[in-house]
Parts: C-alpha cells; structure tokens; sequence
C-alpha cells in the first residue's frame, strides 16, 4: 500500500464530473464513464452513501448484480465525506468552489456540523444560512427530481445541496424502488436518488457480516429497479467515498500537541487543529514530531497549494480550514471530545487512503 495520499481526479474520472457529464454540460466526453449512459434517453443515478470500490470489488459474490455492471472505480473527493462529496456530486464542483470542506467546519468561531446543520449553540439554519454557505445551484439549474430519505427534506444541508429541486421523500427500500420506477416511466430525463443504509451500518458495525447483509440488500435493489425501468433507460451506481474499519484505534492527542490547540474541526480521519493565537508554528512542530507517523500532515497552505480541495480555493472556503491537518494513514481515527453521535464509530472514512476516496461507477441498461 503507498505512503502517499491518493488525492482526487478533478480533472477526470472524480465523482465532481459524473452530473456534469450526464447532463451533457460541455463538449468533453469522458472516456472513464460508460459511452451507454451518455447514449441513453433517459438516466437515473443512484448514490449510495459509503459503497468504497474495494470494499465492493472484495465482495462481488455478494452483490452479483453490481459485479456485471459495466464501469469501474473512481476517485472522490477530499475529504472522503459525505457533506463534502455529495455537495460535490449535485454541483458539479471541486470542495474548494462549493466551500462545504467537510463534515464539521469552522465557520467564524464556530464548528458548524454541516449533516445535522447545528452548532454548539443549536440549530444554526437561520443564523448560518444553508443558501449562502453554499450559494451554487445544483444539477446546473435544472431542477430534476431527487428521491431521498422523507426525514432530509427540510434539513440544513438539504437546503444546501440540493436546493430548488424537486423534492421526492422515500421511507423505505420498496418506497424508493417505486419512486424511481415512477419518475423513469413518466418520461423524466434525468433522476437522482439516494440511499444511506451501507454507511450507517459500517459506521456502527463496521465491514463484518453486518455489512457484507445490508450490501446484499443494495444489489437486490439494483436487480429490481433495473428489472422495473422502462427499456434503454441507464441506471448510474456510484458513491460518495469508502470506508474503513477503525474499531479502537483511536488516538488521543497528546497533552503538548493540545496545549497549541484553541479548537478541533472535522473528523476523526480527518482532523483539523485550530492553534490559538501566535502558535501555529509550534502546533505544526510538535504534530509532525508527536503524529507525523499516523497520519499525513499539511498546513492550509499546504493542502490548497497540493490541490486536495480542487483547483480552485476561494477566500470563504478556504477560511472553513483550519492551521495543521491531520489526514489519518491506516485505521487510526484522532479523537475530539467534541465530536459525538449517538454510537461509538466502528467504521469511518475522511481520509486519502484508497479504501476511502475509490468509488465506483458503474452502468446499466435496463432491458439489455
């Protein structure tokens, strides 16, 4: 396995390039994505949150269906998360345009958790305006119709990644099935769908029996809507990052790294330090002397002049960022006290490795 980071494909196979492509916005054609889904008349994508490509391609006895698509694996983007790569995914854009530069970020002095859309302070949906965060339409402006969880549709950061669209909740793995059958057969050129169910079981279980069950669960949907679409529609598969198992390998931050630290931004395998004033450079000294070994280390600076949030930066994102970044190697996580939820995390993803930033995509044509 190397020891660099894998950073991603902006300019080409990334998940940044999949809804630009499939809308037919530009003339490049994409020899990464299968010619039959630029083909098709009629495209439904669907996004399952944490399918990781080797995770998926050390189990295609278990999803049969997936495994005889056409396609392959892709990079996400940085970090490997979820608030970051689907934002990414419906606008088109690199991290650094869109500015949603990972699951918990700075905003002013505070941690905004862009998934629940709160802060230490609560709900932030009014003093943190989802729409001006991240002002950039998504799907370039047109409005396809979305099938999500039913639960999302008022969320913070539904209203900032998919604002404007047109709104379809599921509440189960048959309502989603119908729904997307439903849109494909009444003659909607393009939908897009959601499902989060393999990211909250490895998040919780990690990648045991668990896991290998619920993935067998997402092929039988991937058999039953291609079975249902009406014939030459394209079924697009692909995620928004991989995961790892981390269980207890959980680090601490040592009392003379924390002495340095004012607060803690993004997550476990993907941690950003925030130095109190005047001591940047001694935050940076002492990580690269107490964790350098574990985890990737980059300044702001850095990790923008390394191109890991895209080409581009601009001053709004860039100021989500914290000083020193630690992008955790192997299966460590880097724990913040601050960083909760309601179990303890088995399975985890943020980081550079390629468990975490390959994805696939794969294609197939209903009716083939």
């Amino acid at each position: 396995m190397s020891d660099l980071p894998l950073l991603p494909a902006y300019d080409g196979a990334c998940i940044t390039n999949v809804v630009p492509a499939l809308l037919h916005l530009g003339d490049d054609v994409p020899t990464w994505l299968p010619a039959s889904a630029l083909e098709a008349d009629r495209v439904v994508l669907l996004v399952v949150d944490g399918l990781g490509w080797t995770q998926l391609d050390a189990r295609r006895h278990l999803a049969p269906t997936l495994a005889a698509l056409a396609g392959g694996p892709i990079t996400t983007v940085a970090p490997s998360t979820t608030a970051t790569a689907l934002t990414s995914i419906s606008t088109g854009l690199p991290p650094g345009e869109h500015g949603v530069m990972g699951y918990r970020i700075a905003v002013g002095a505070e941690v905004l958790n862009v998934l629940r859309w709160t802060t230490a302070q609560g709900d932030a949906r009014r003093r943190i305006v989802p729409v001006e965060l991240q002002p950039h339409p998504p799907f370039d402006g047109q409005r396809p119709p979305v099938v999500t969880r039913a639960e999302f549709a008022a969320s913070g950061f539904t209203l900032a990644h998919l604002d404007q669209v047109r709104f379809t909740g599921y509440r189960t793995l048959g309502t989603l099935t119908a729904e997307v059958v439903r849109l494909a057969r009444s003659g909607e050129p393009f939908a897009y769908a959601y499902y989060e169910g393999l990211d909250k079981v490895s998040h919780e279980y990690g990648l045991g029996a668990q896991y290998d069950e619920e993935l067998r669960w997402i092929d039988h949907l991937v058999a039953t809507v291609l079975e249902a679409l009406p014939s030459g529609t394209a079924l697009v598969v692909t995620a928004d990052h991989g995961q790892v198992e981390t269980g207890d390998d959980v680090v601490e931050l040592p009392s003379d790294v924390l002495t340095h630290v004012a607060m803690q931004s993004g997550e476990g395998r993907f941690r950003w330090l925030h130095a109190r004033s005047g001591r940047a450079a001694a935050l940076l000294e002492a990580v690269e002397a107490q964790l350098g070994e574990r985890a990737w280390v980059r300044t702001r600076d850095q990790a923008i002049a390394e191109g890991w949030y895209g080409p581009k930066v601009t001053d709004a994102a860039a100021s989500r960022l914290g000083d020193v970044l630690l992008a955790a190697k192997g299966t460590v996580a880097f724990h913040d006290p601050d960083d909760t939820g309601p179990y303890v995390l088995v399975g985890r993803h943020g980081s550079l490795t390629e468990d975490e930033m390959l994805v696939p995509l794969l294609v197939g044509i209903a009716g083939a």
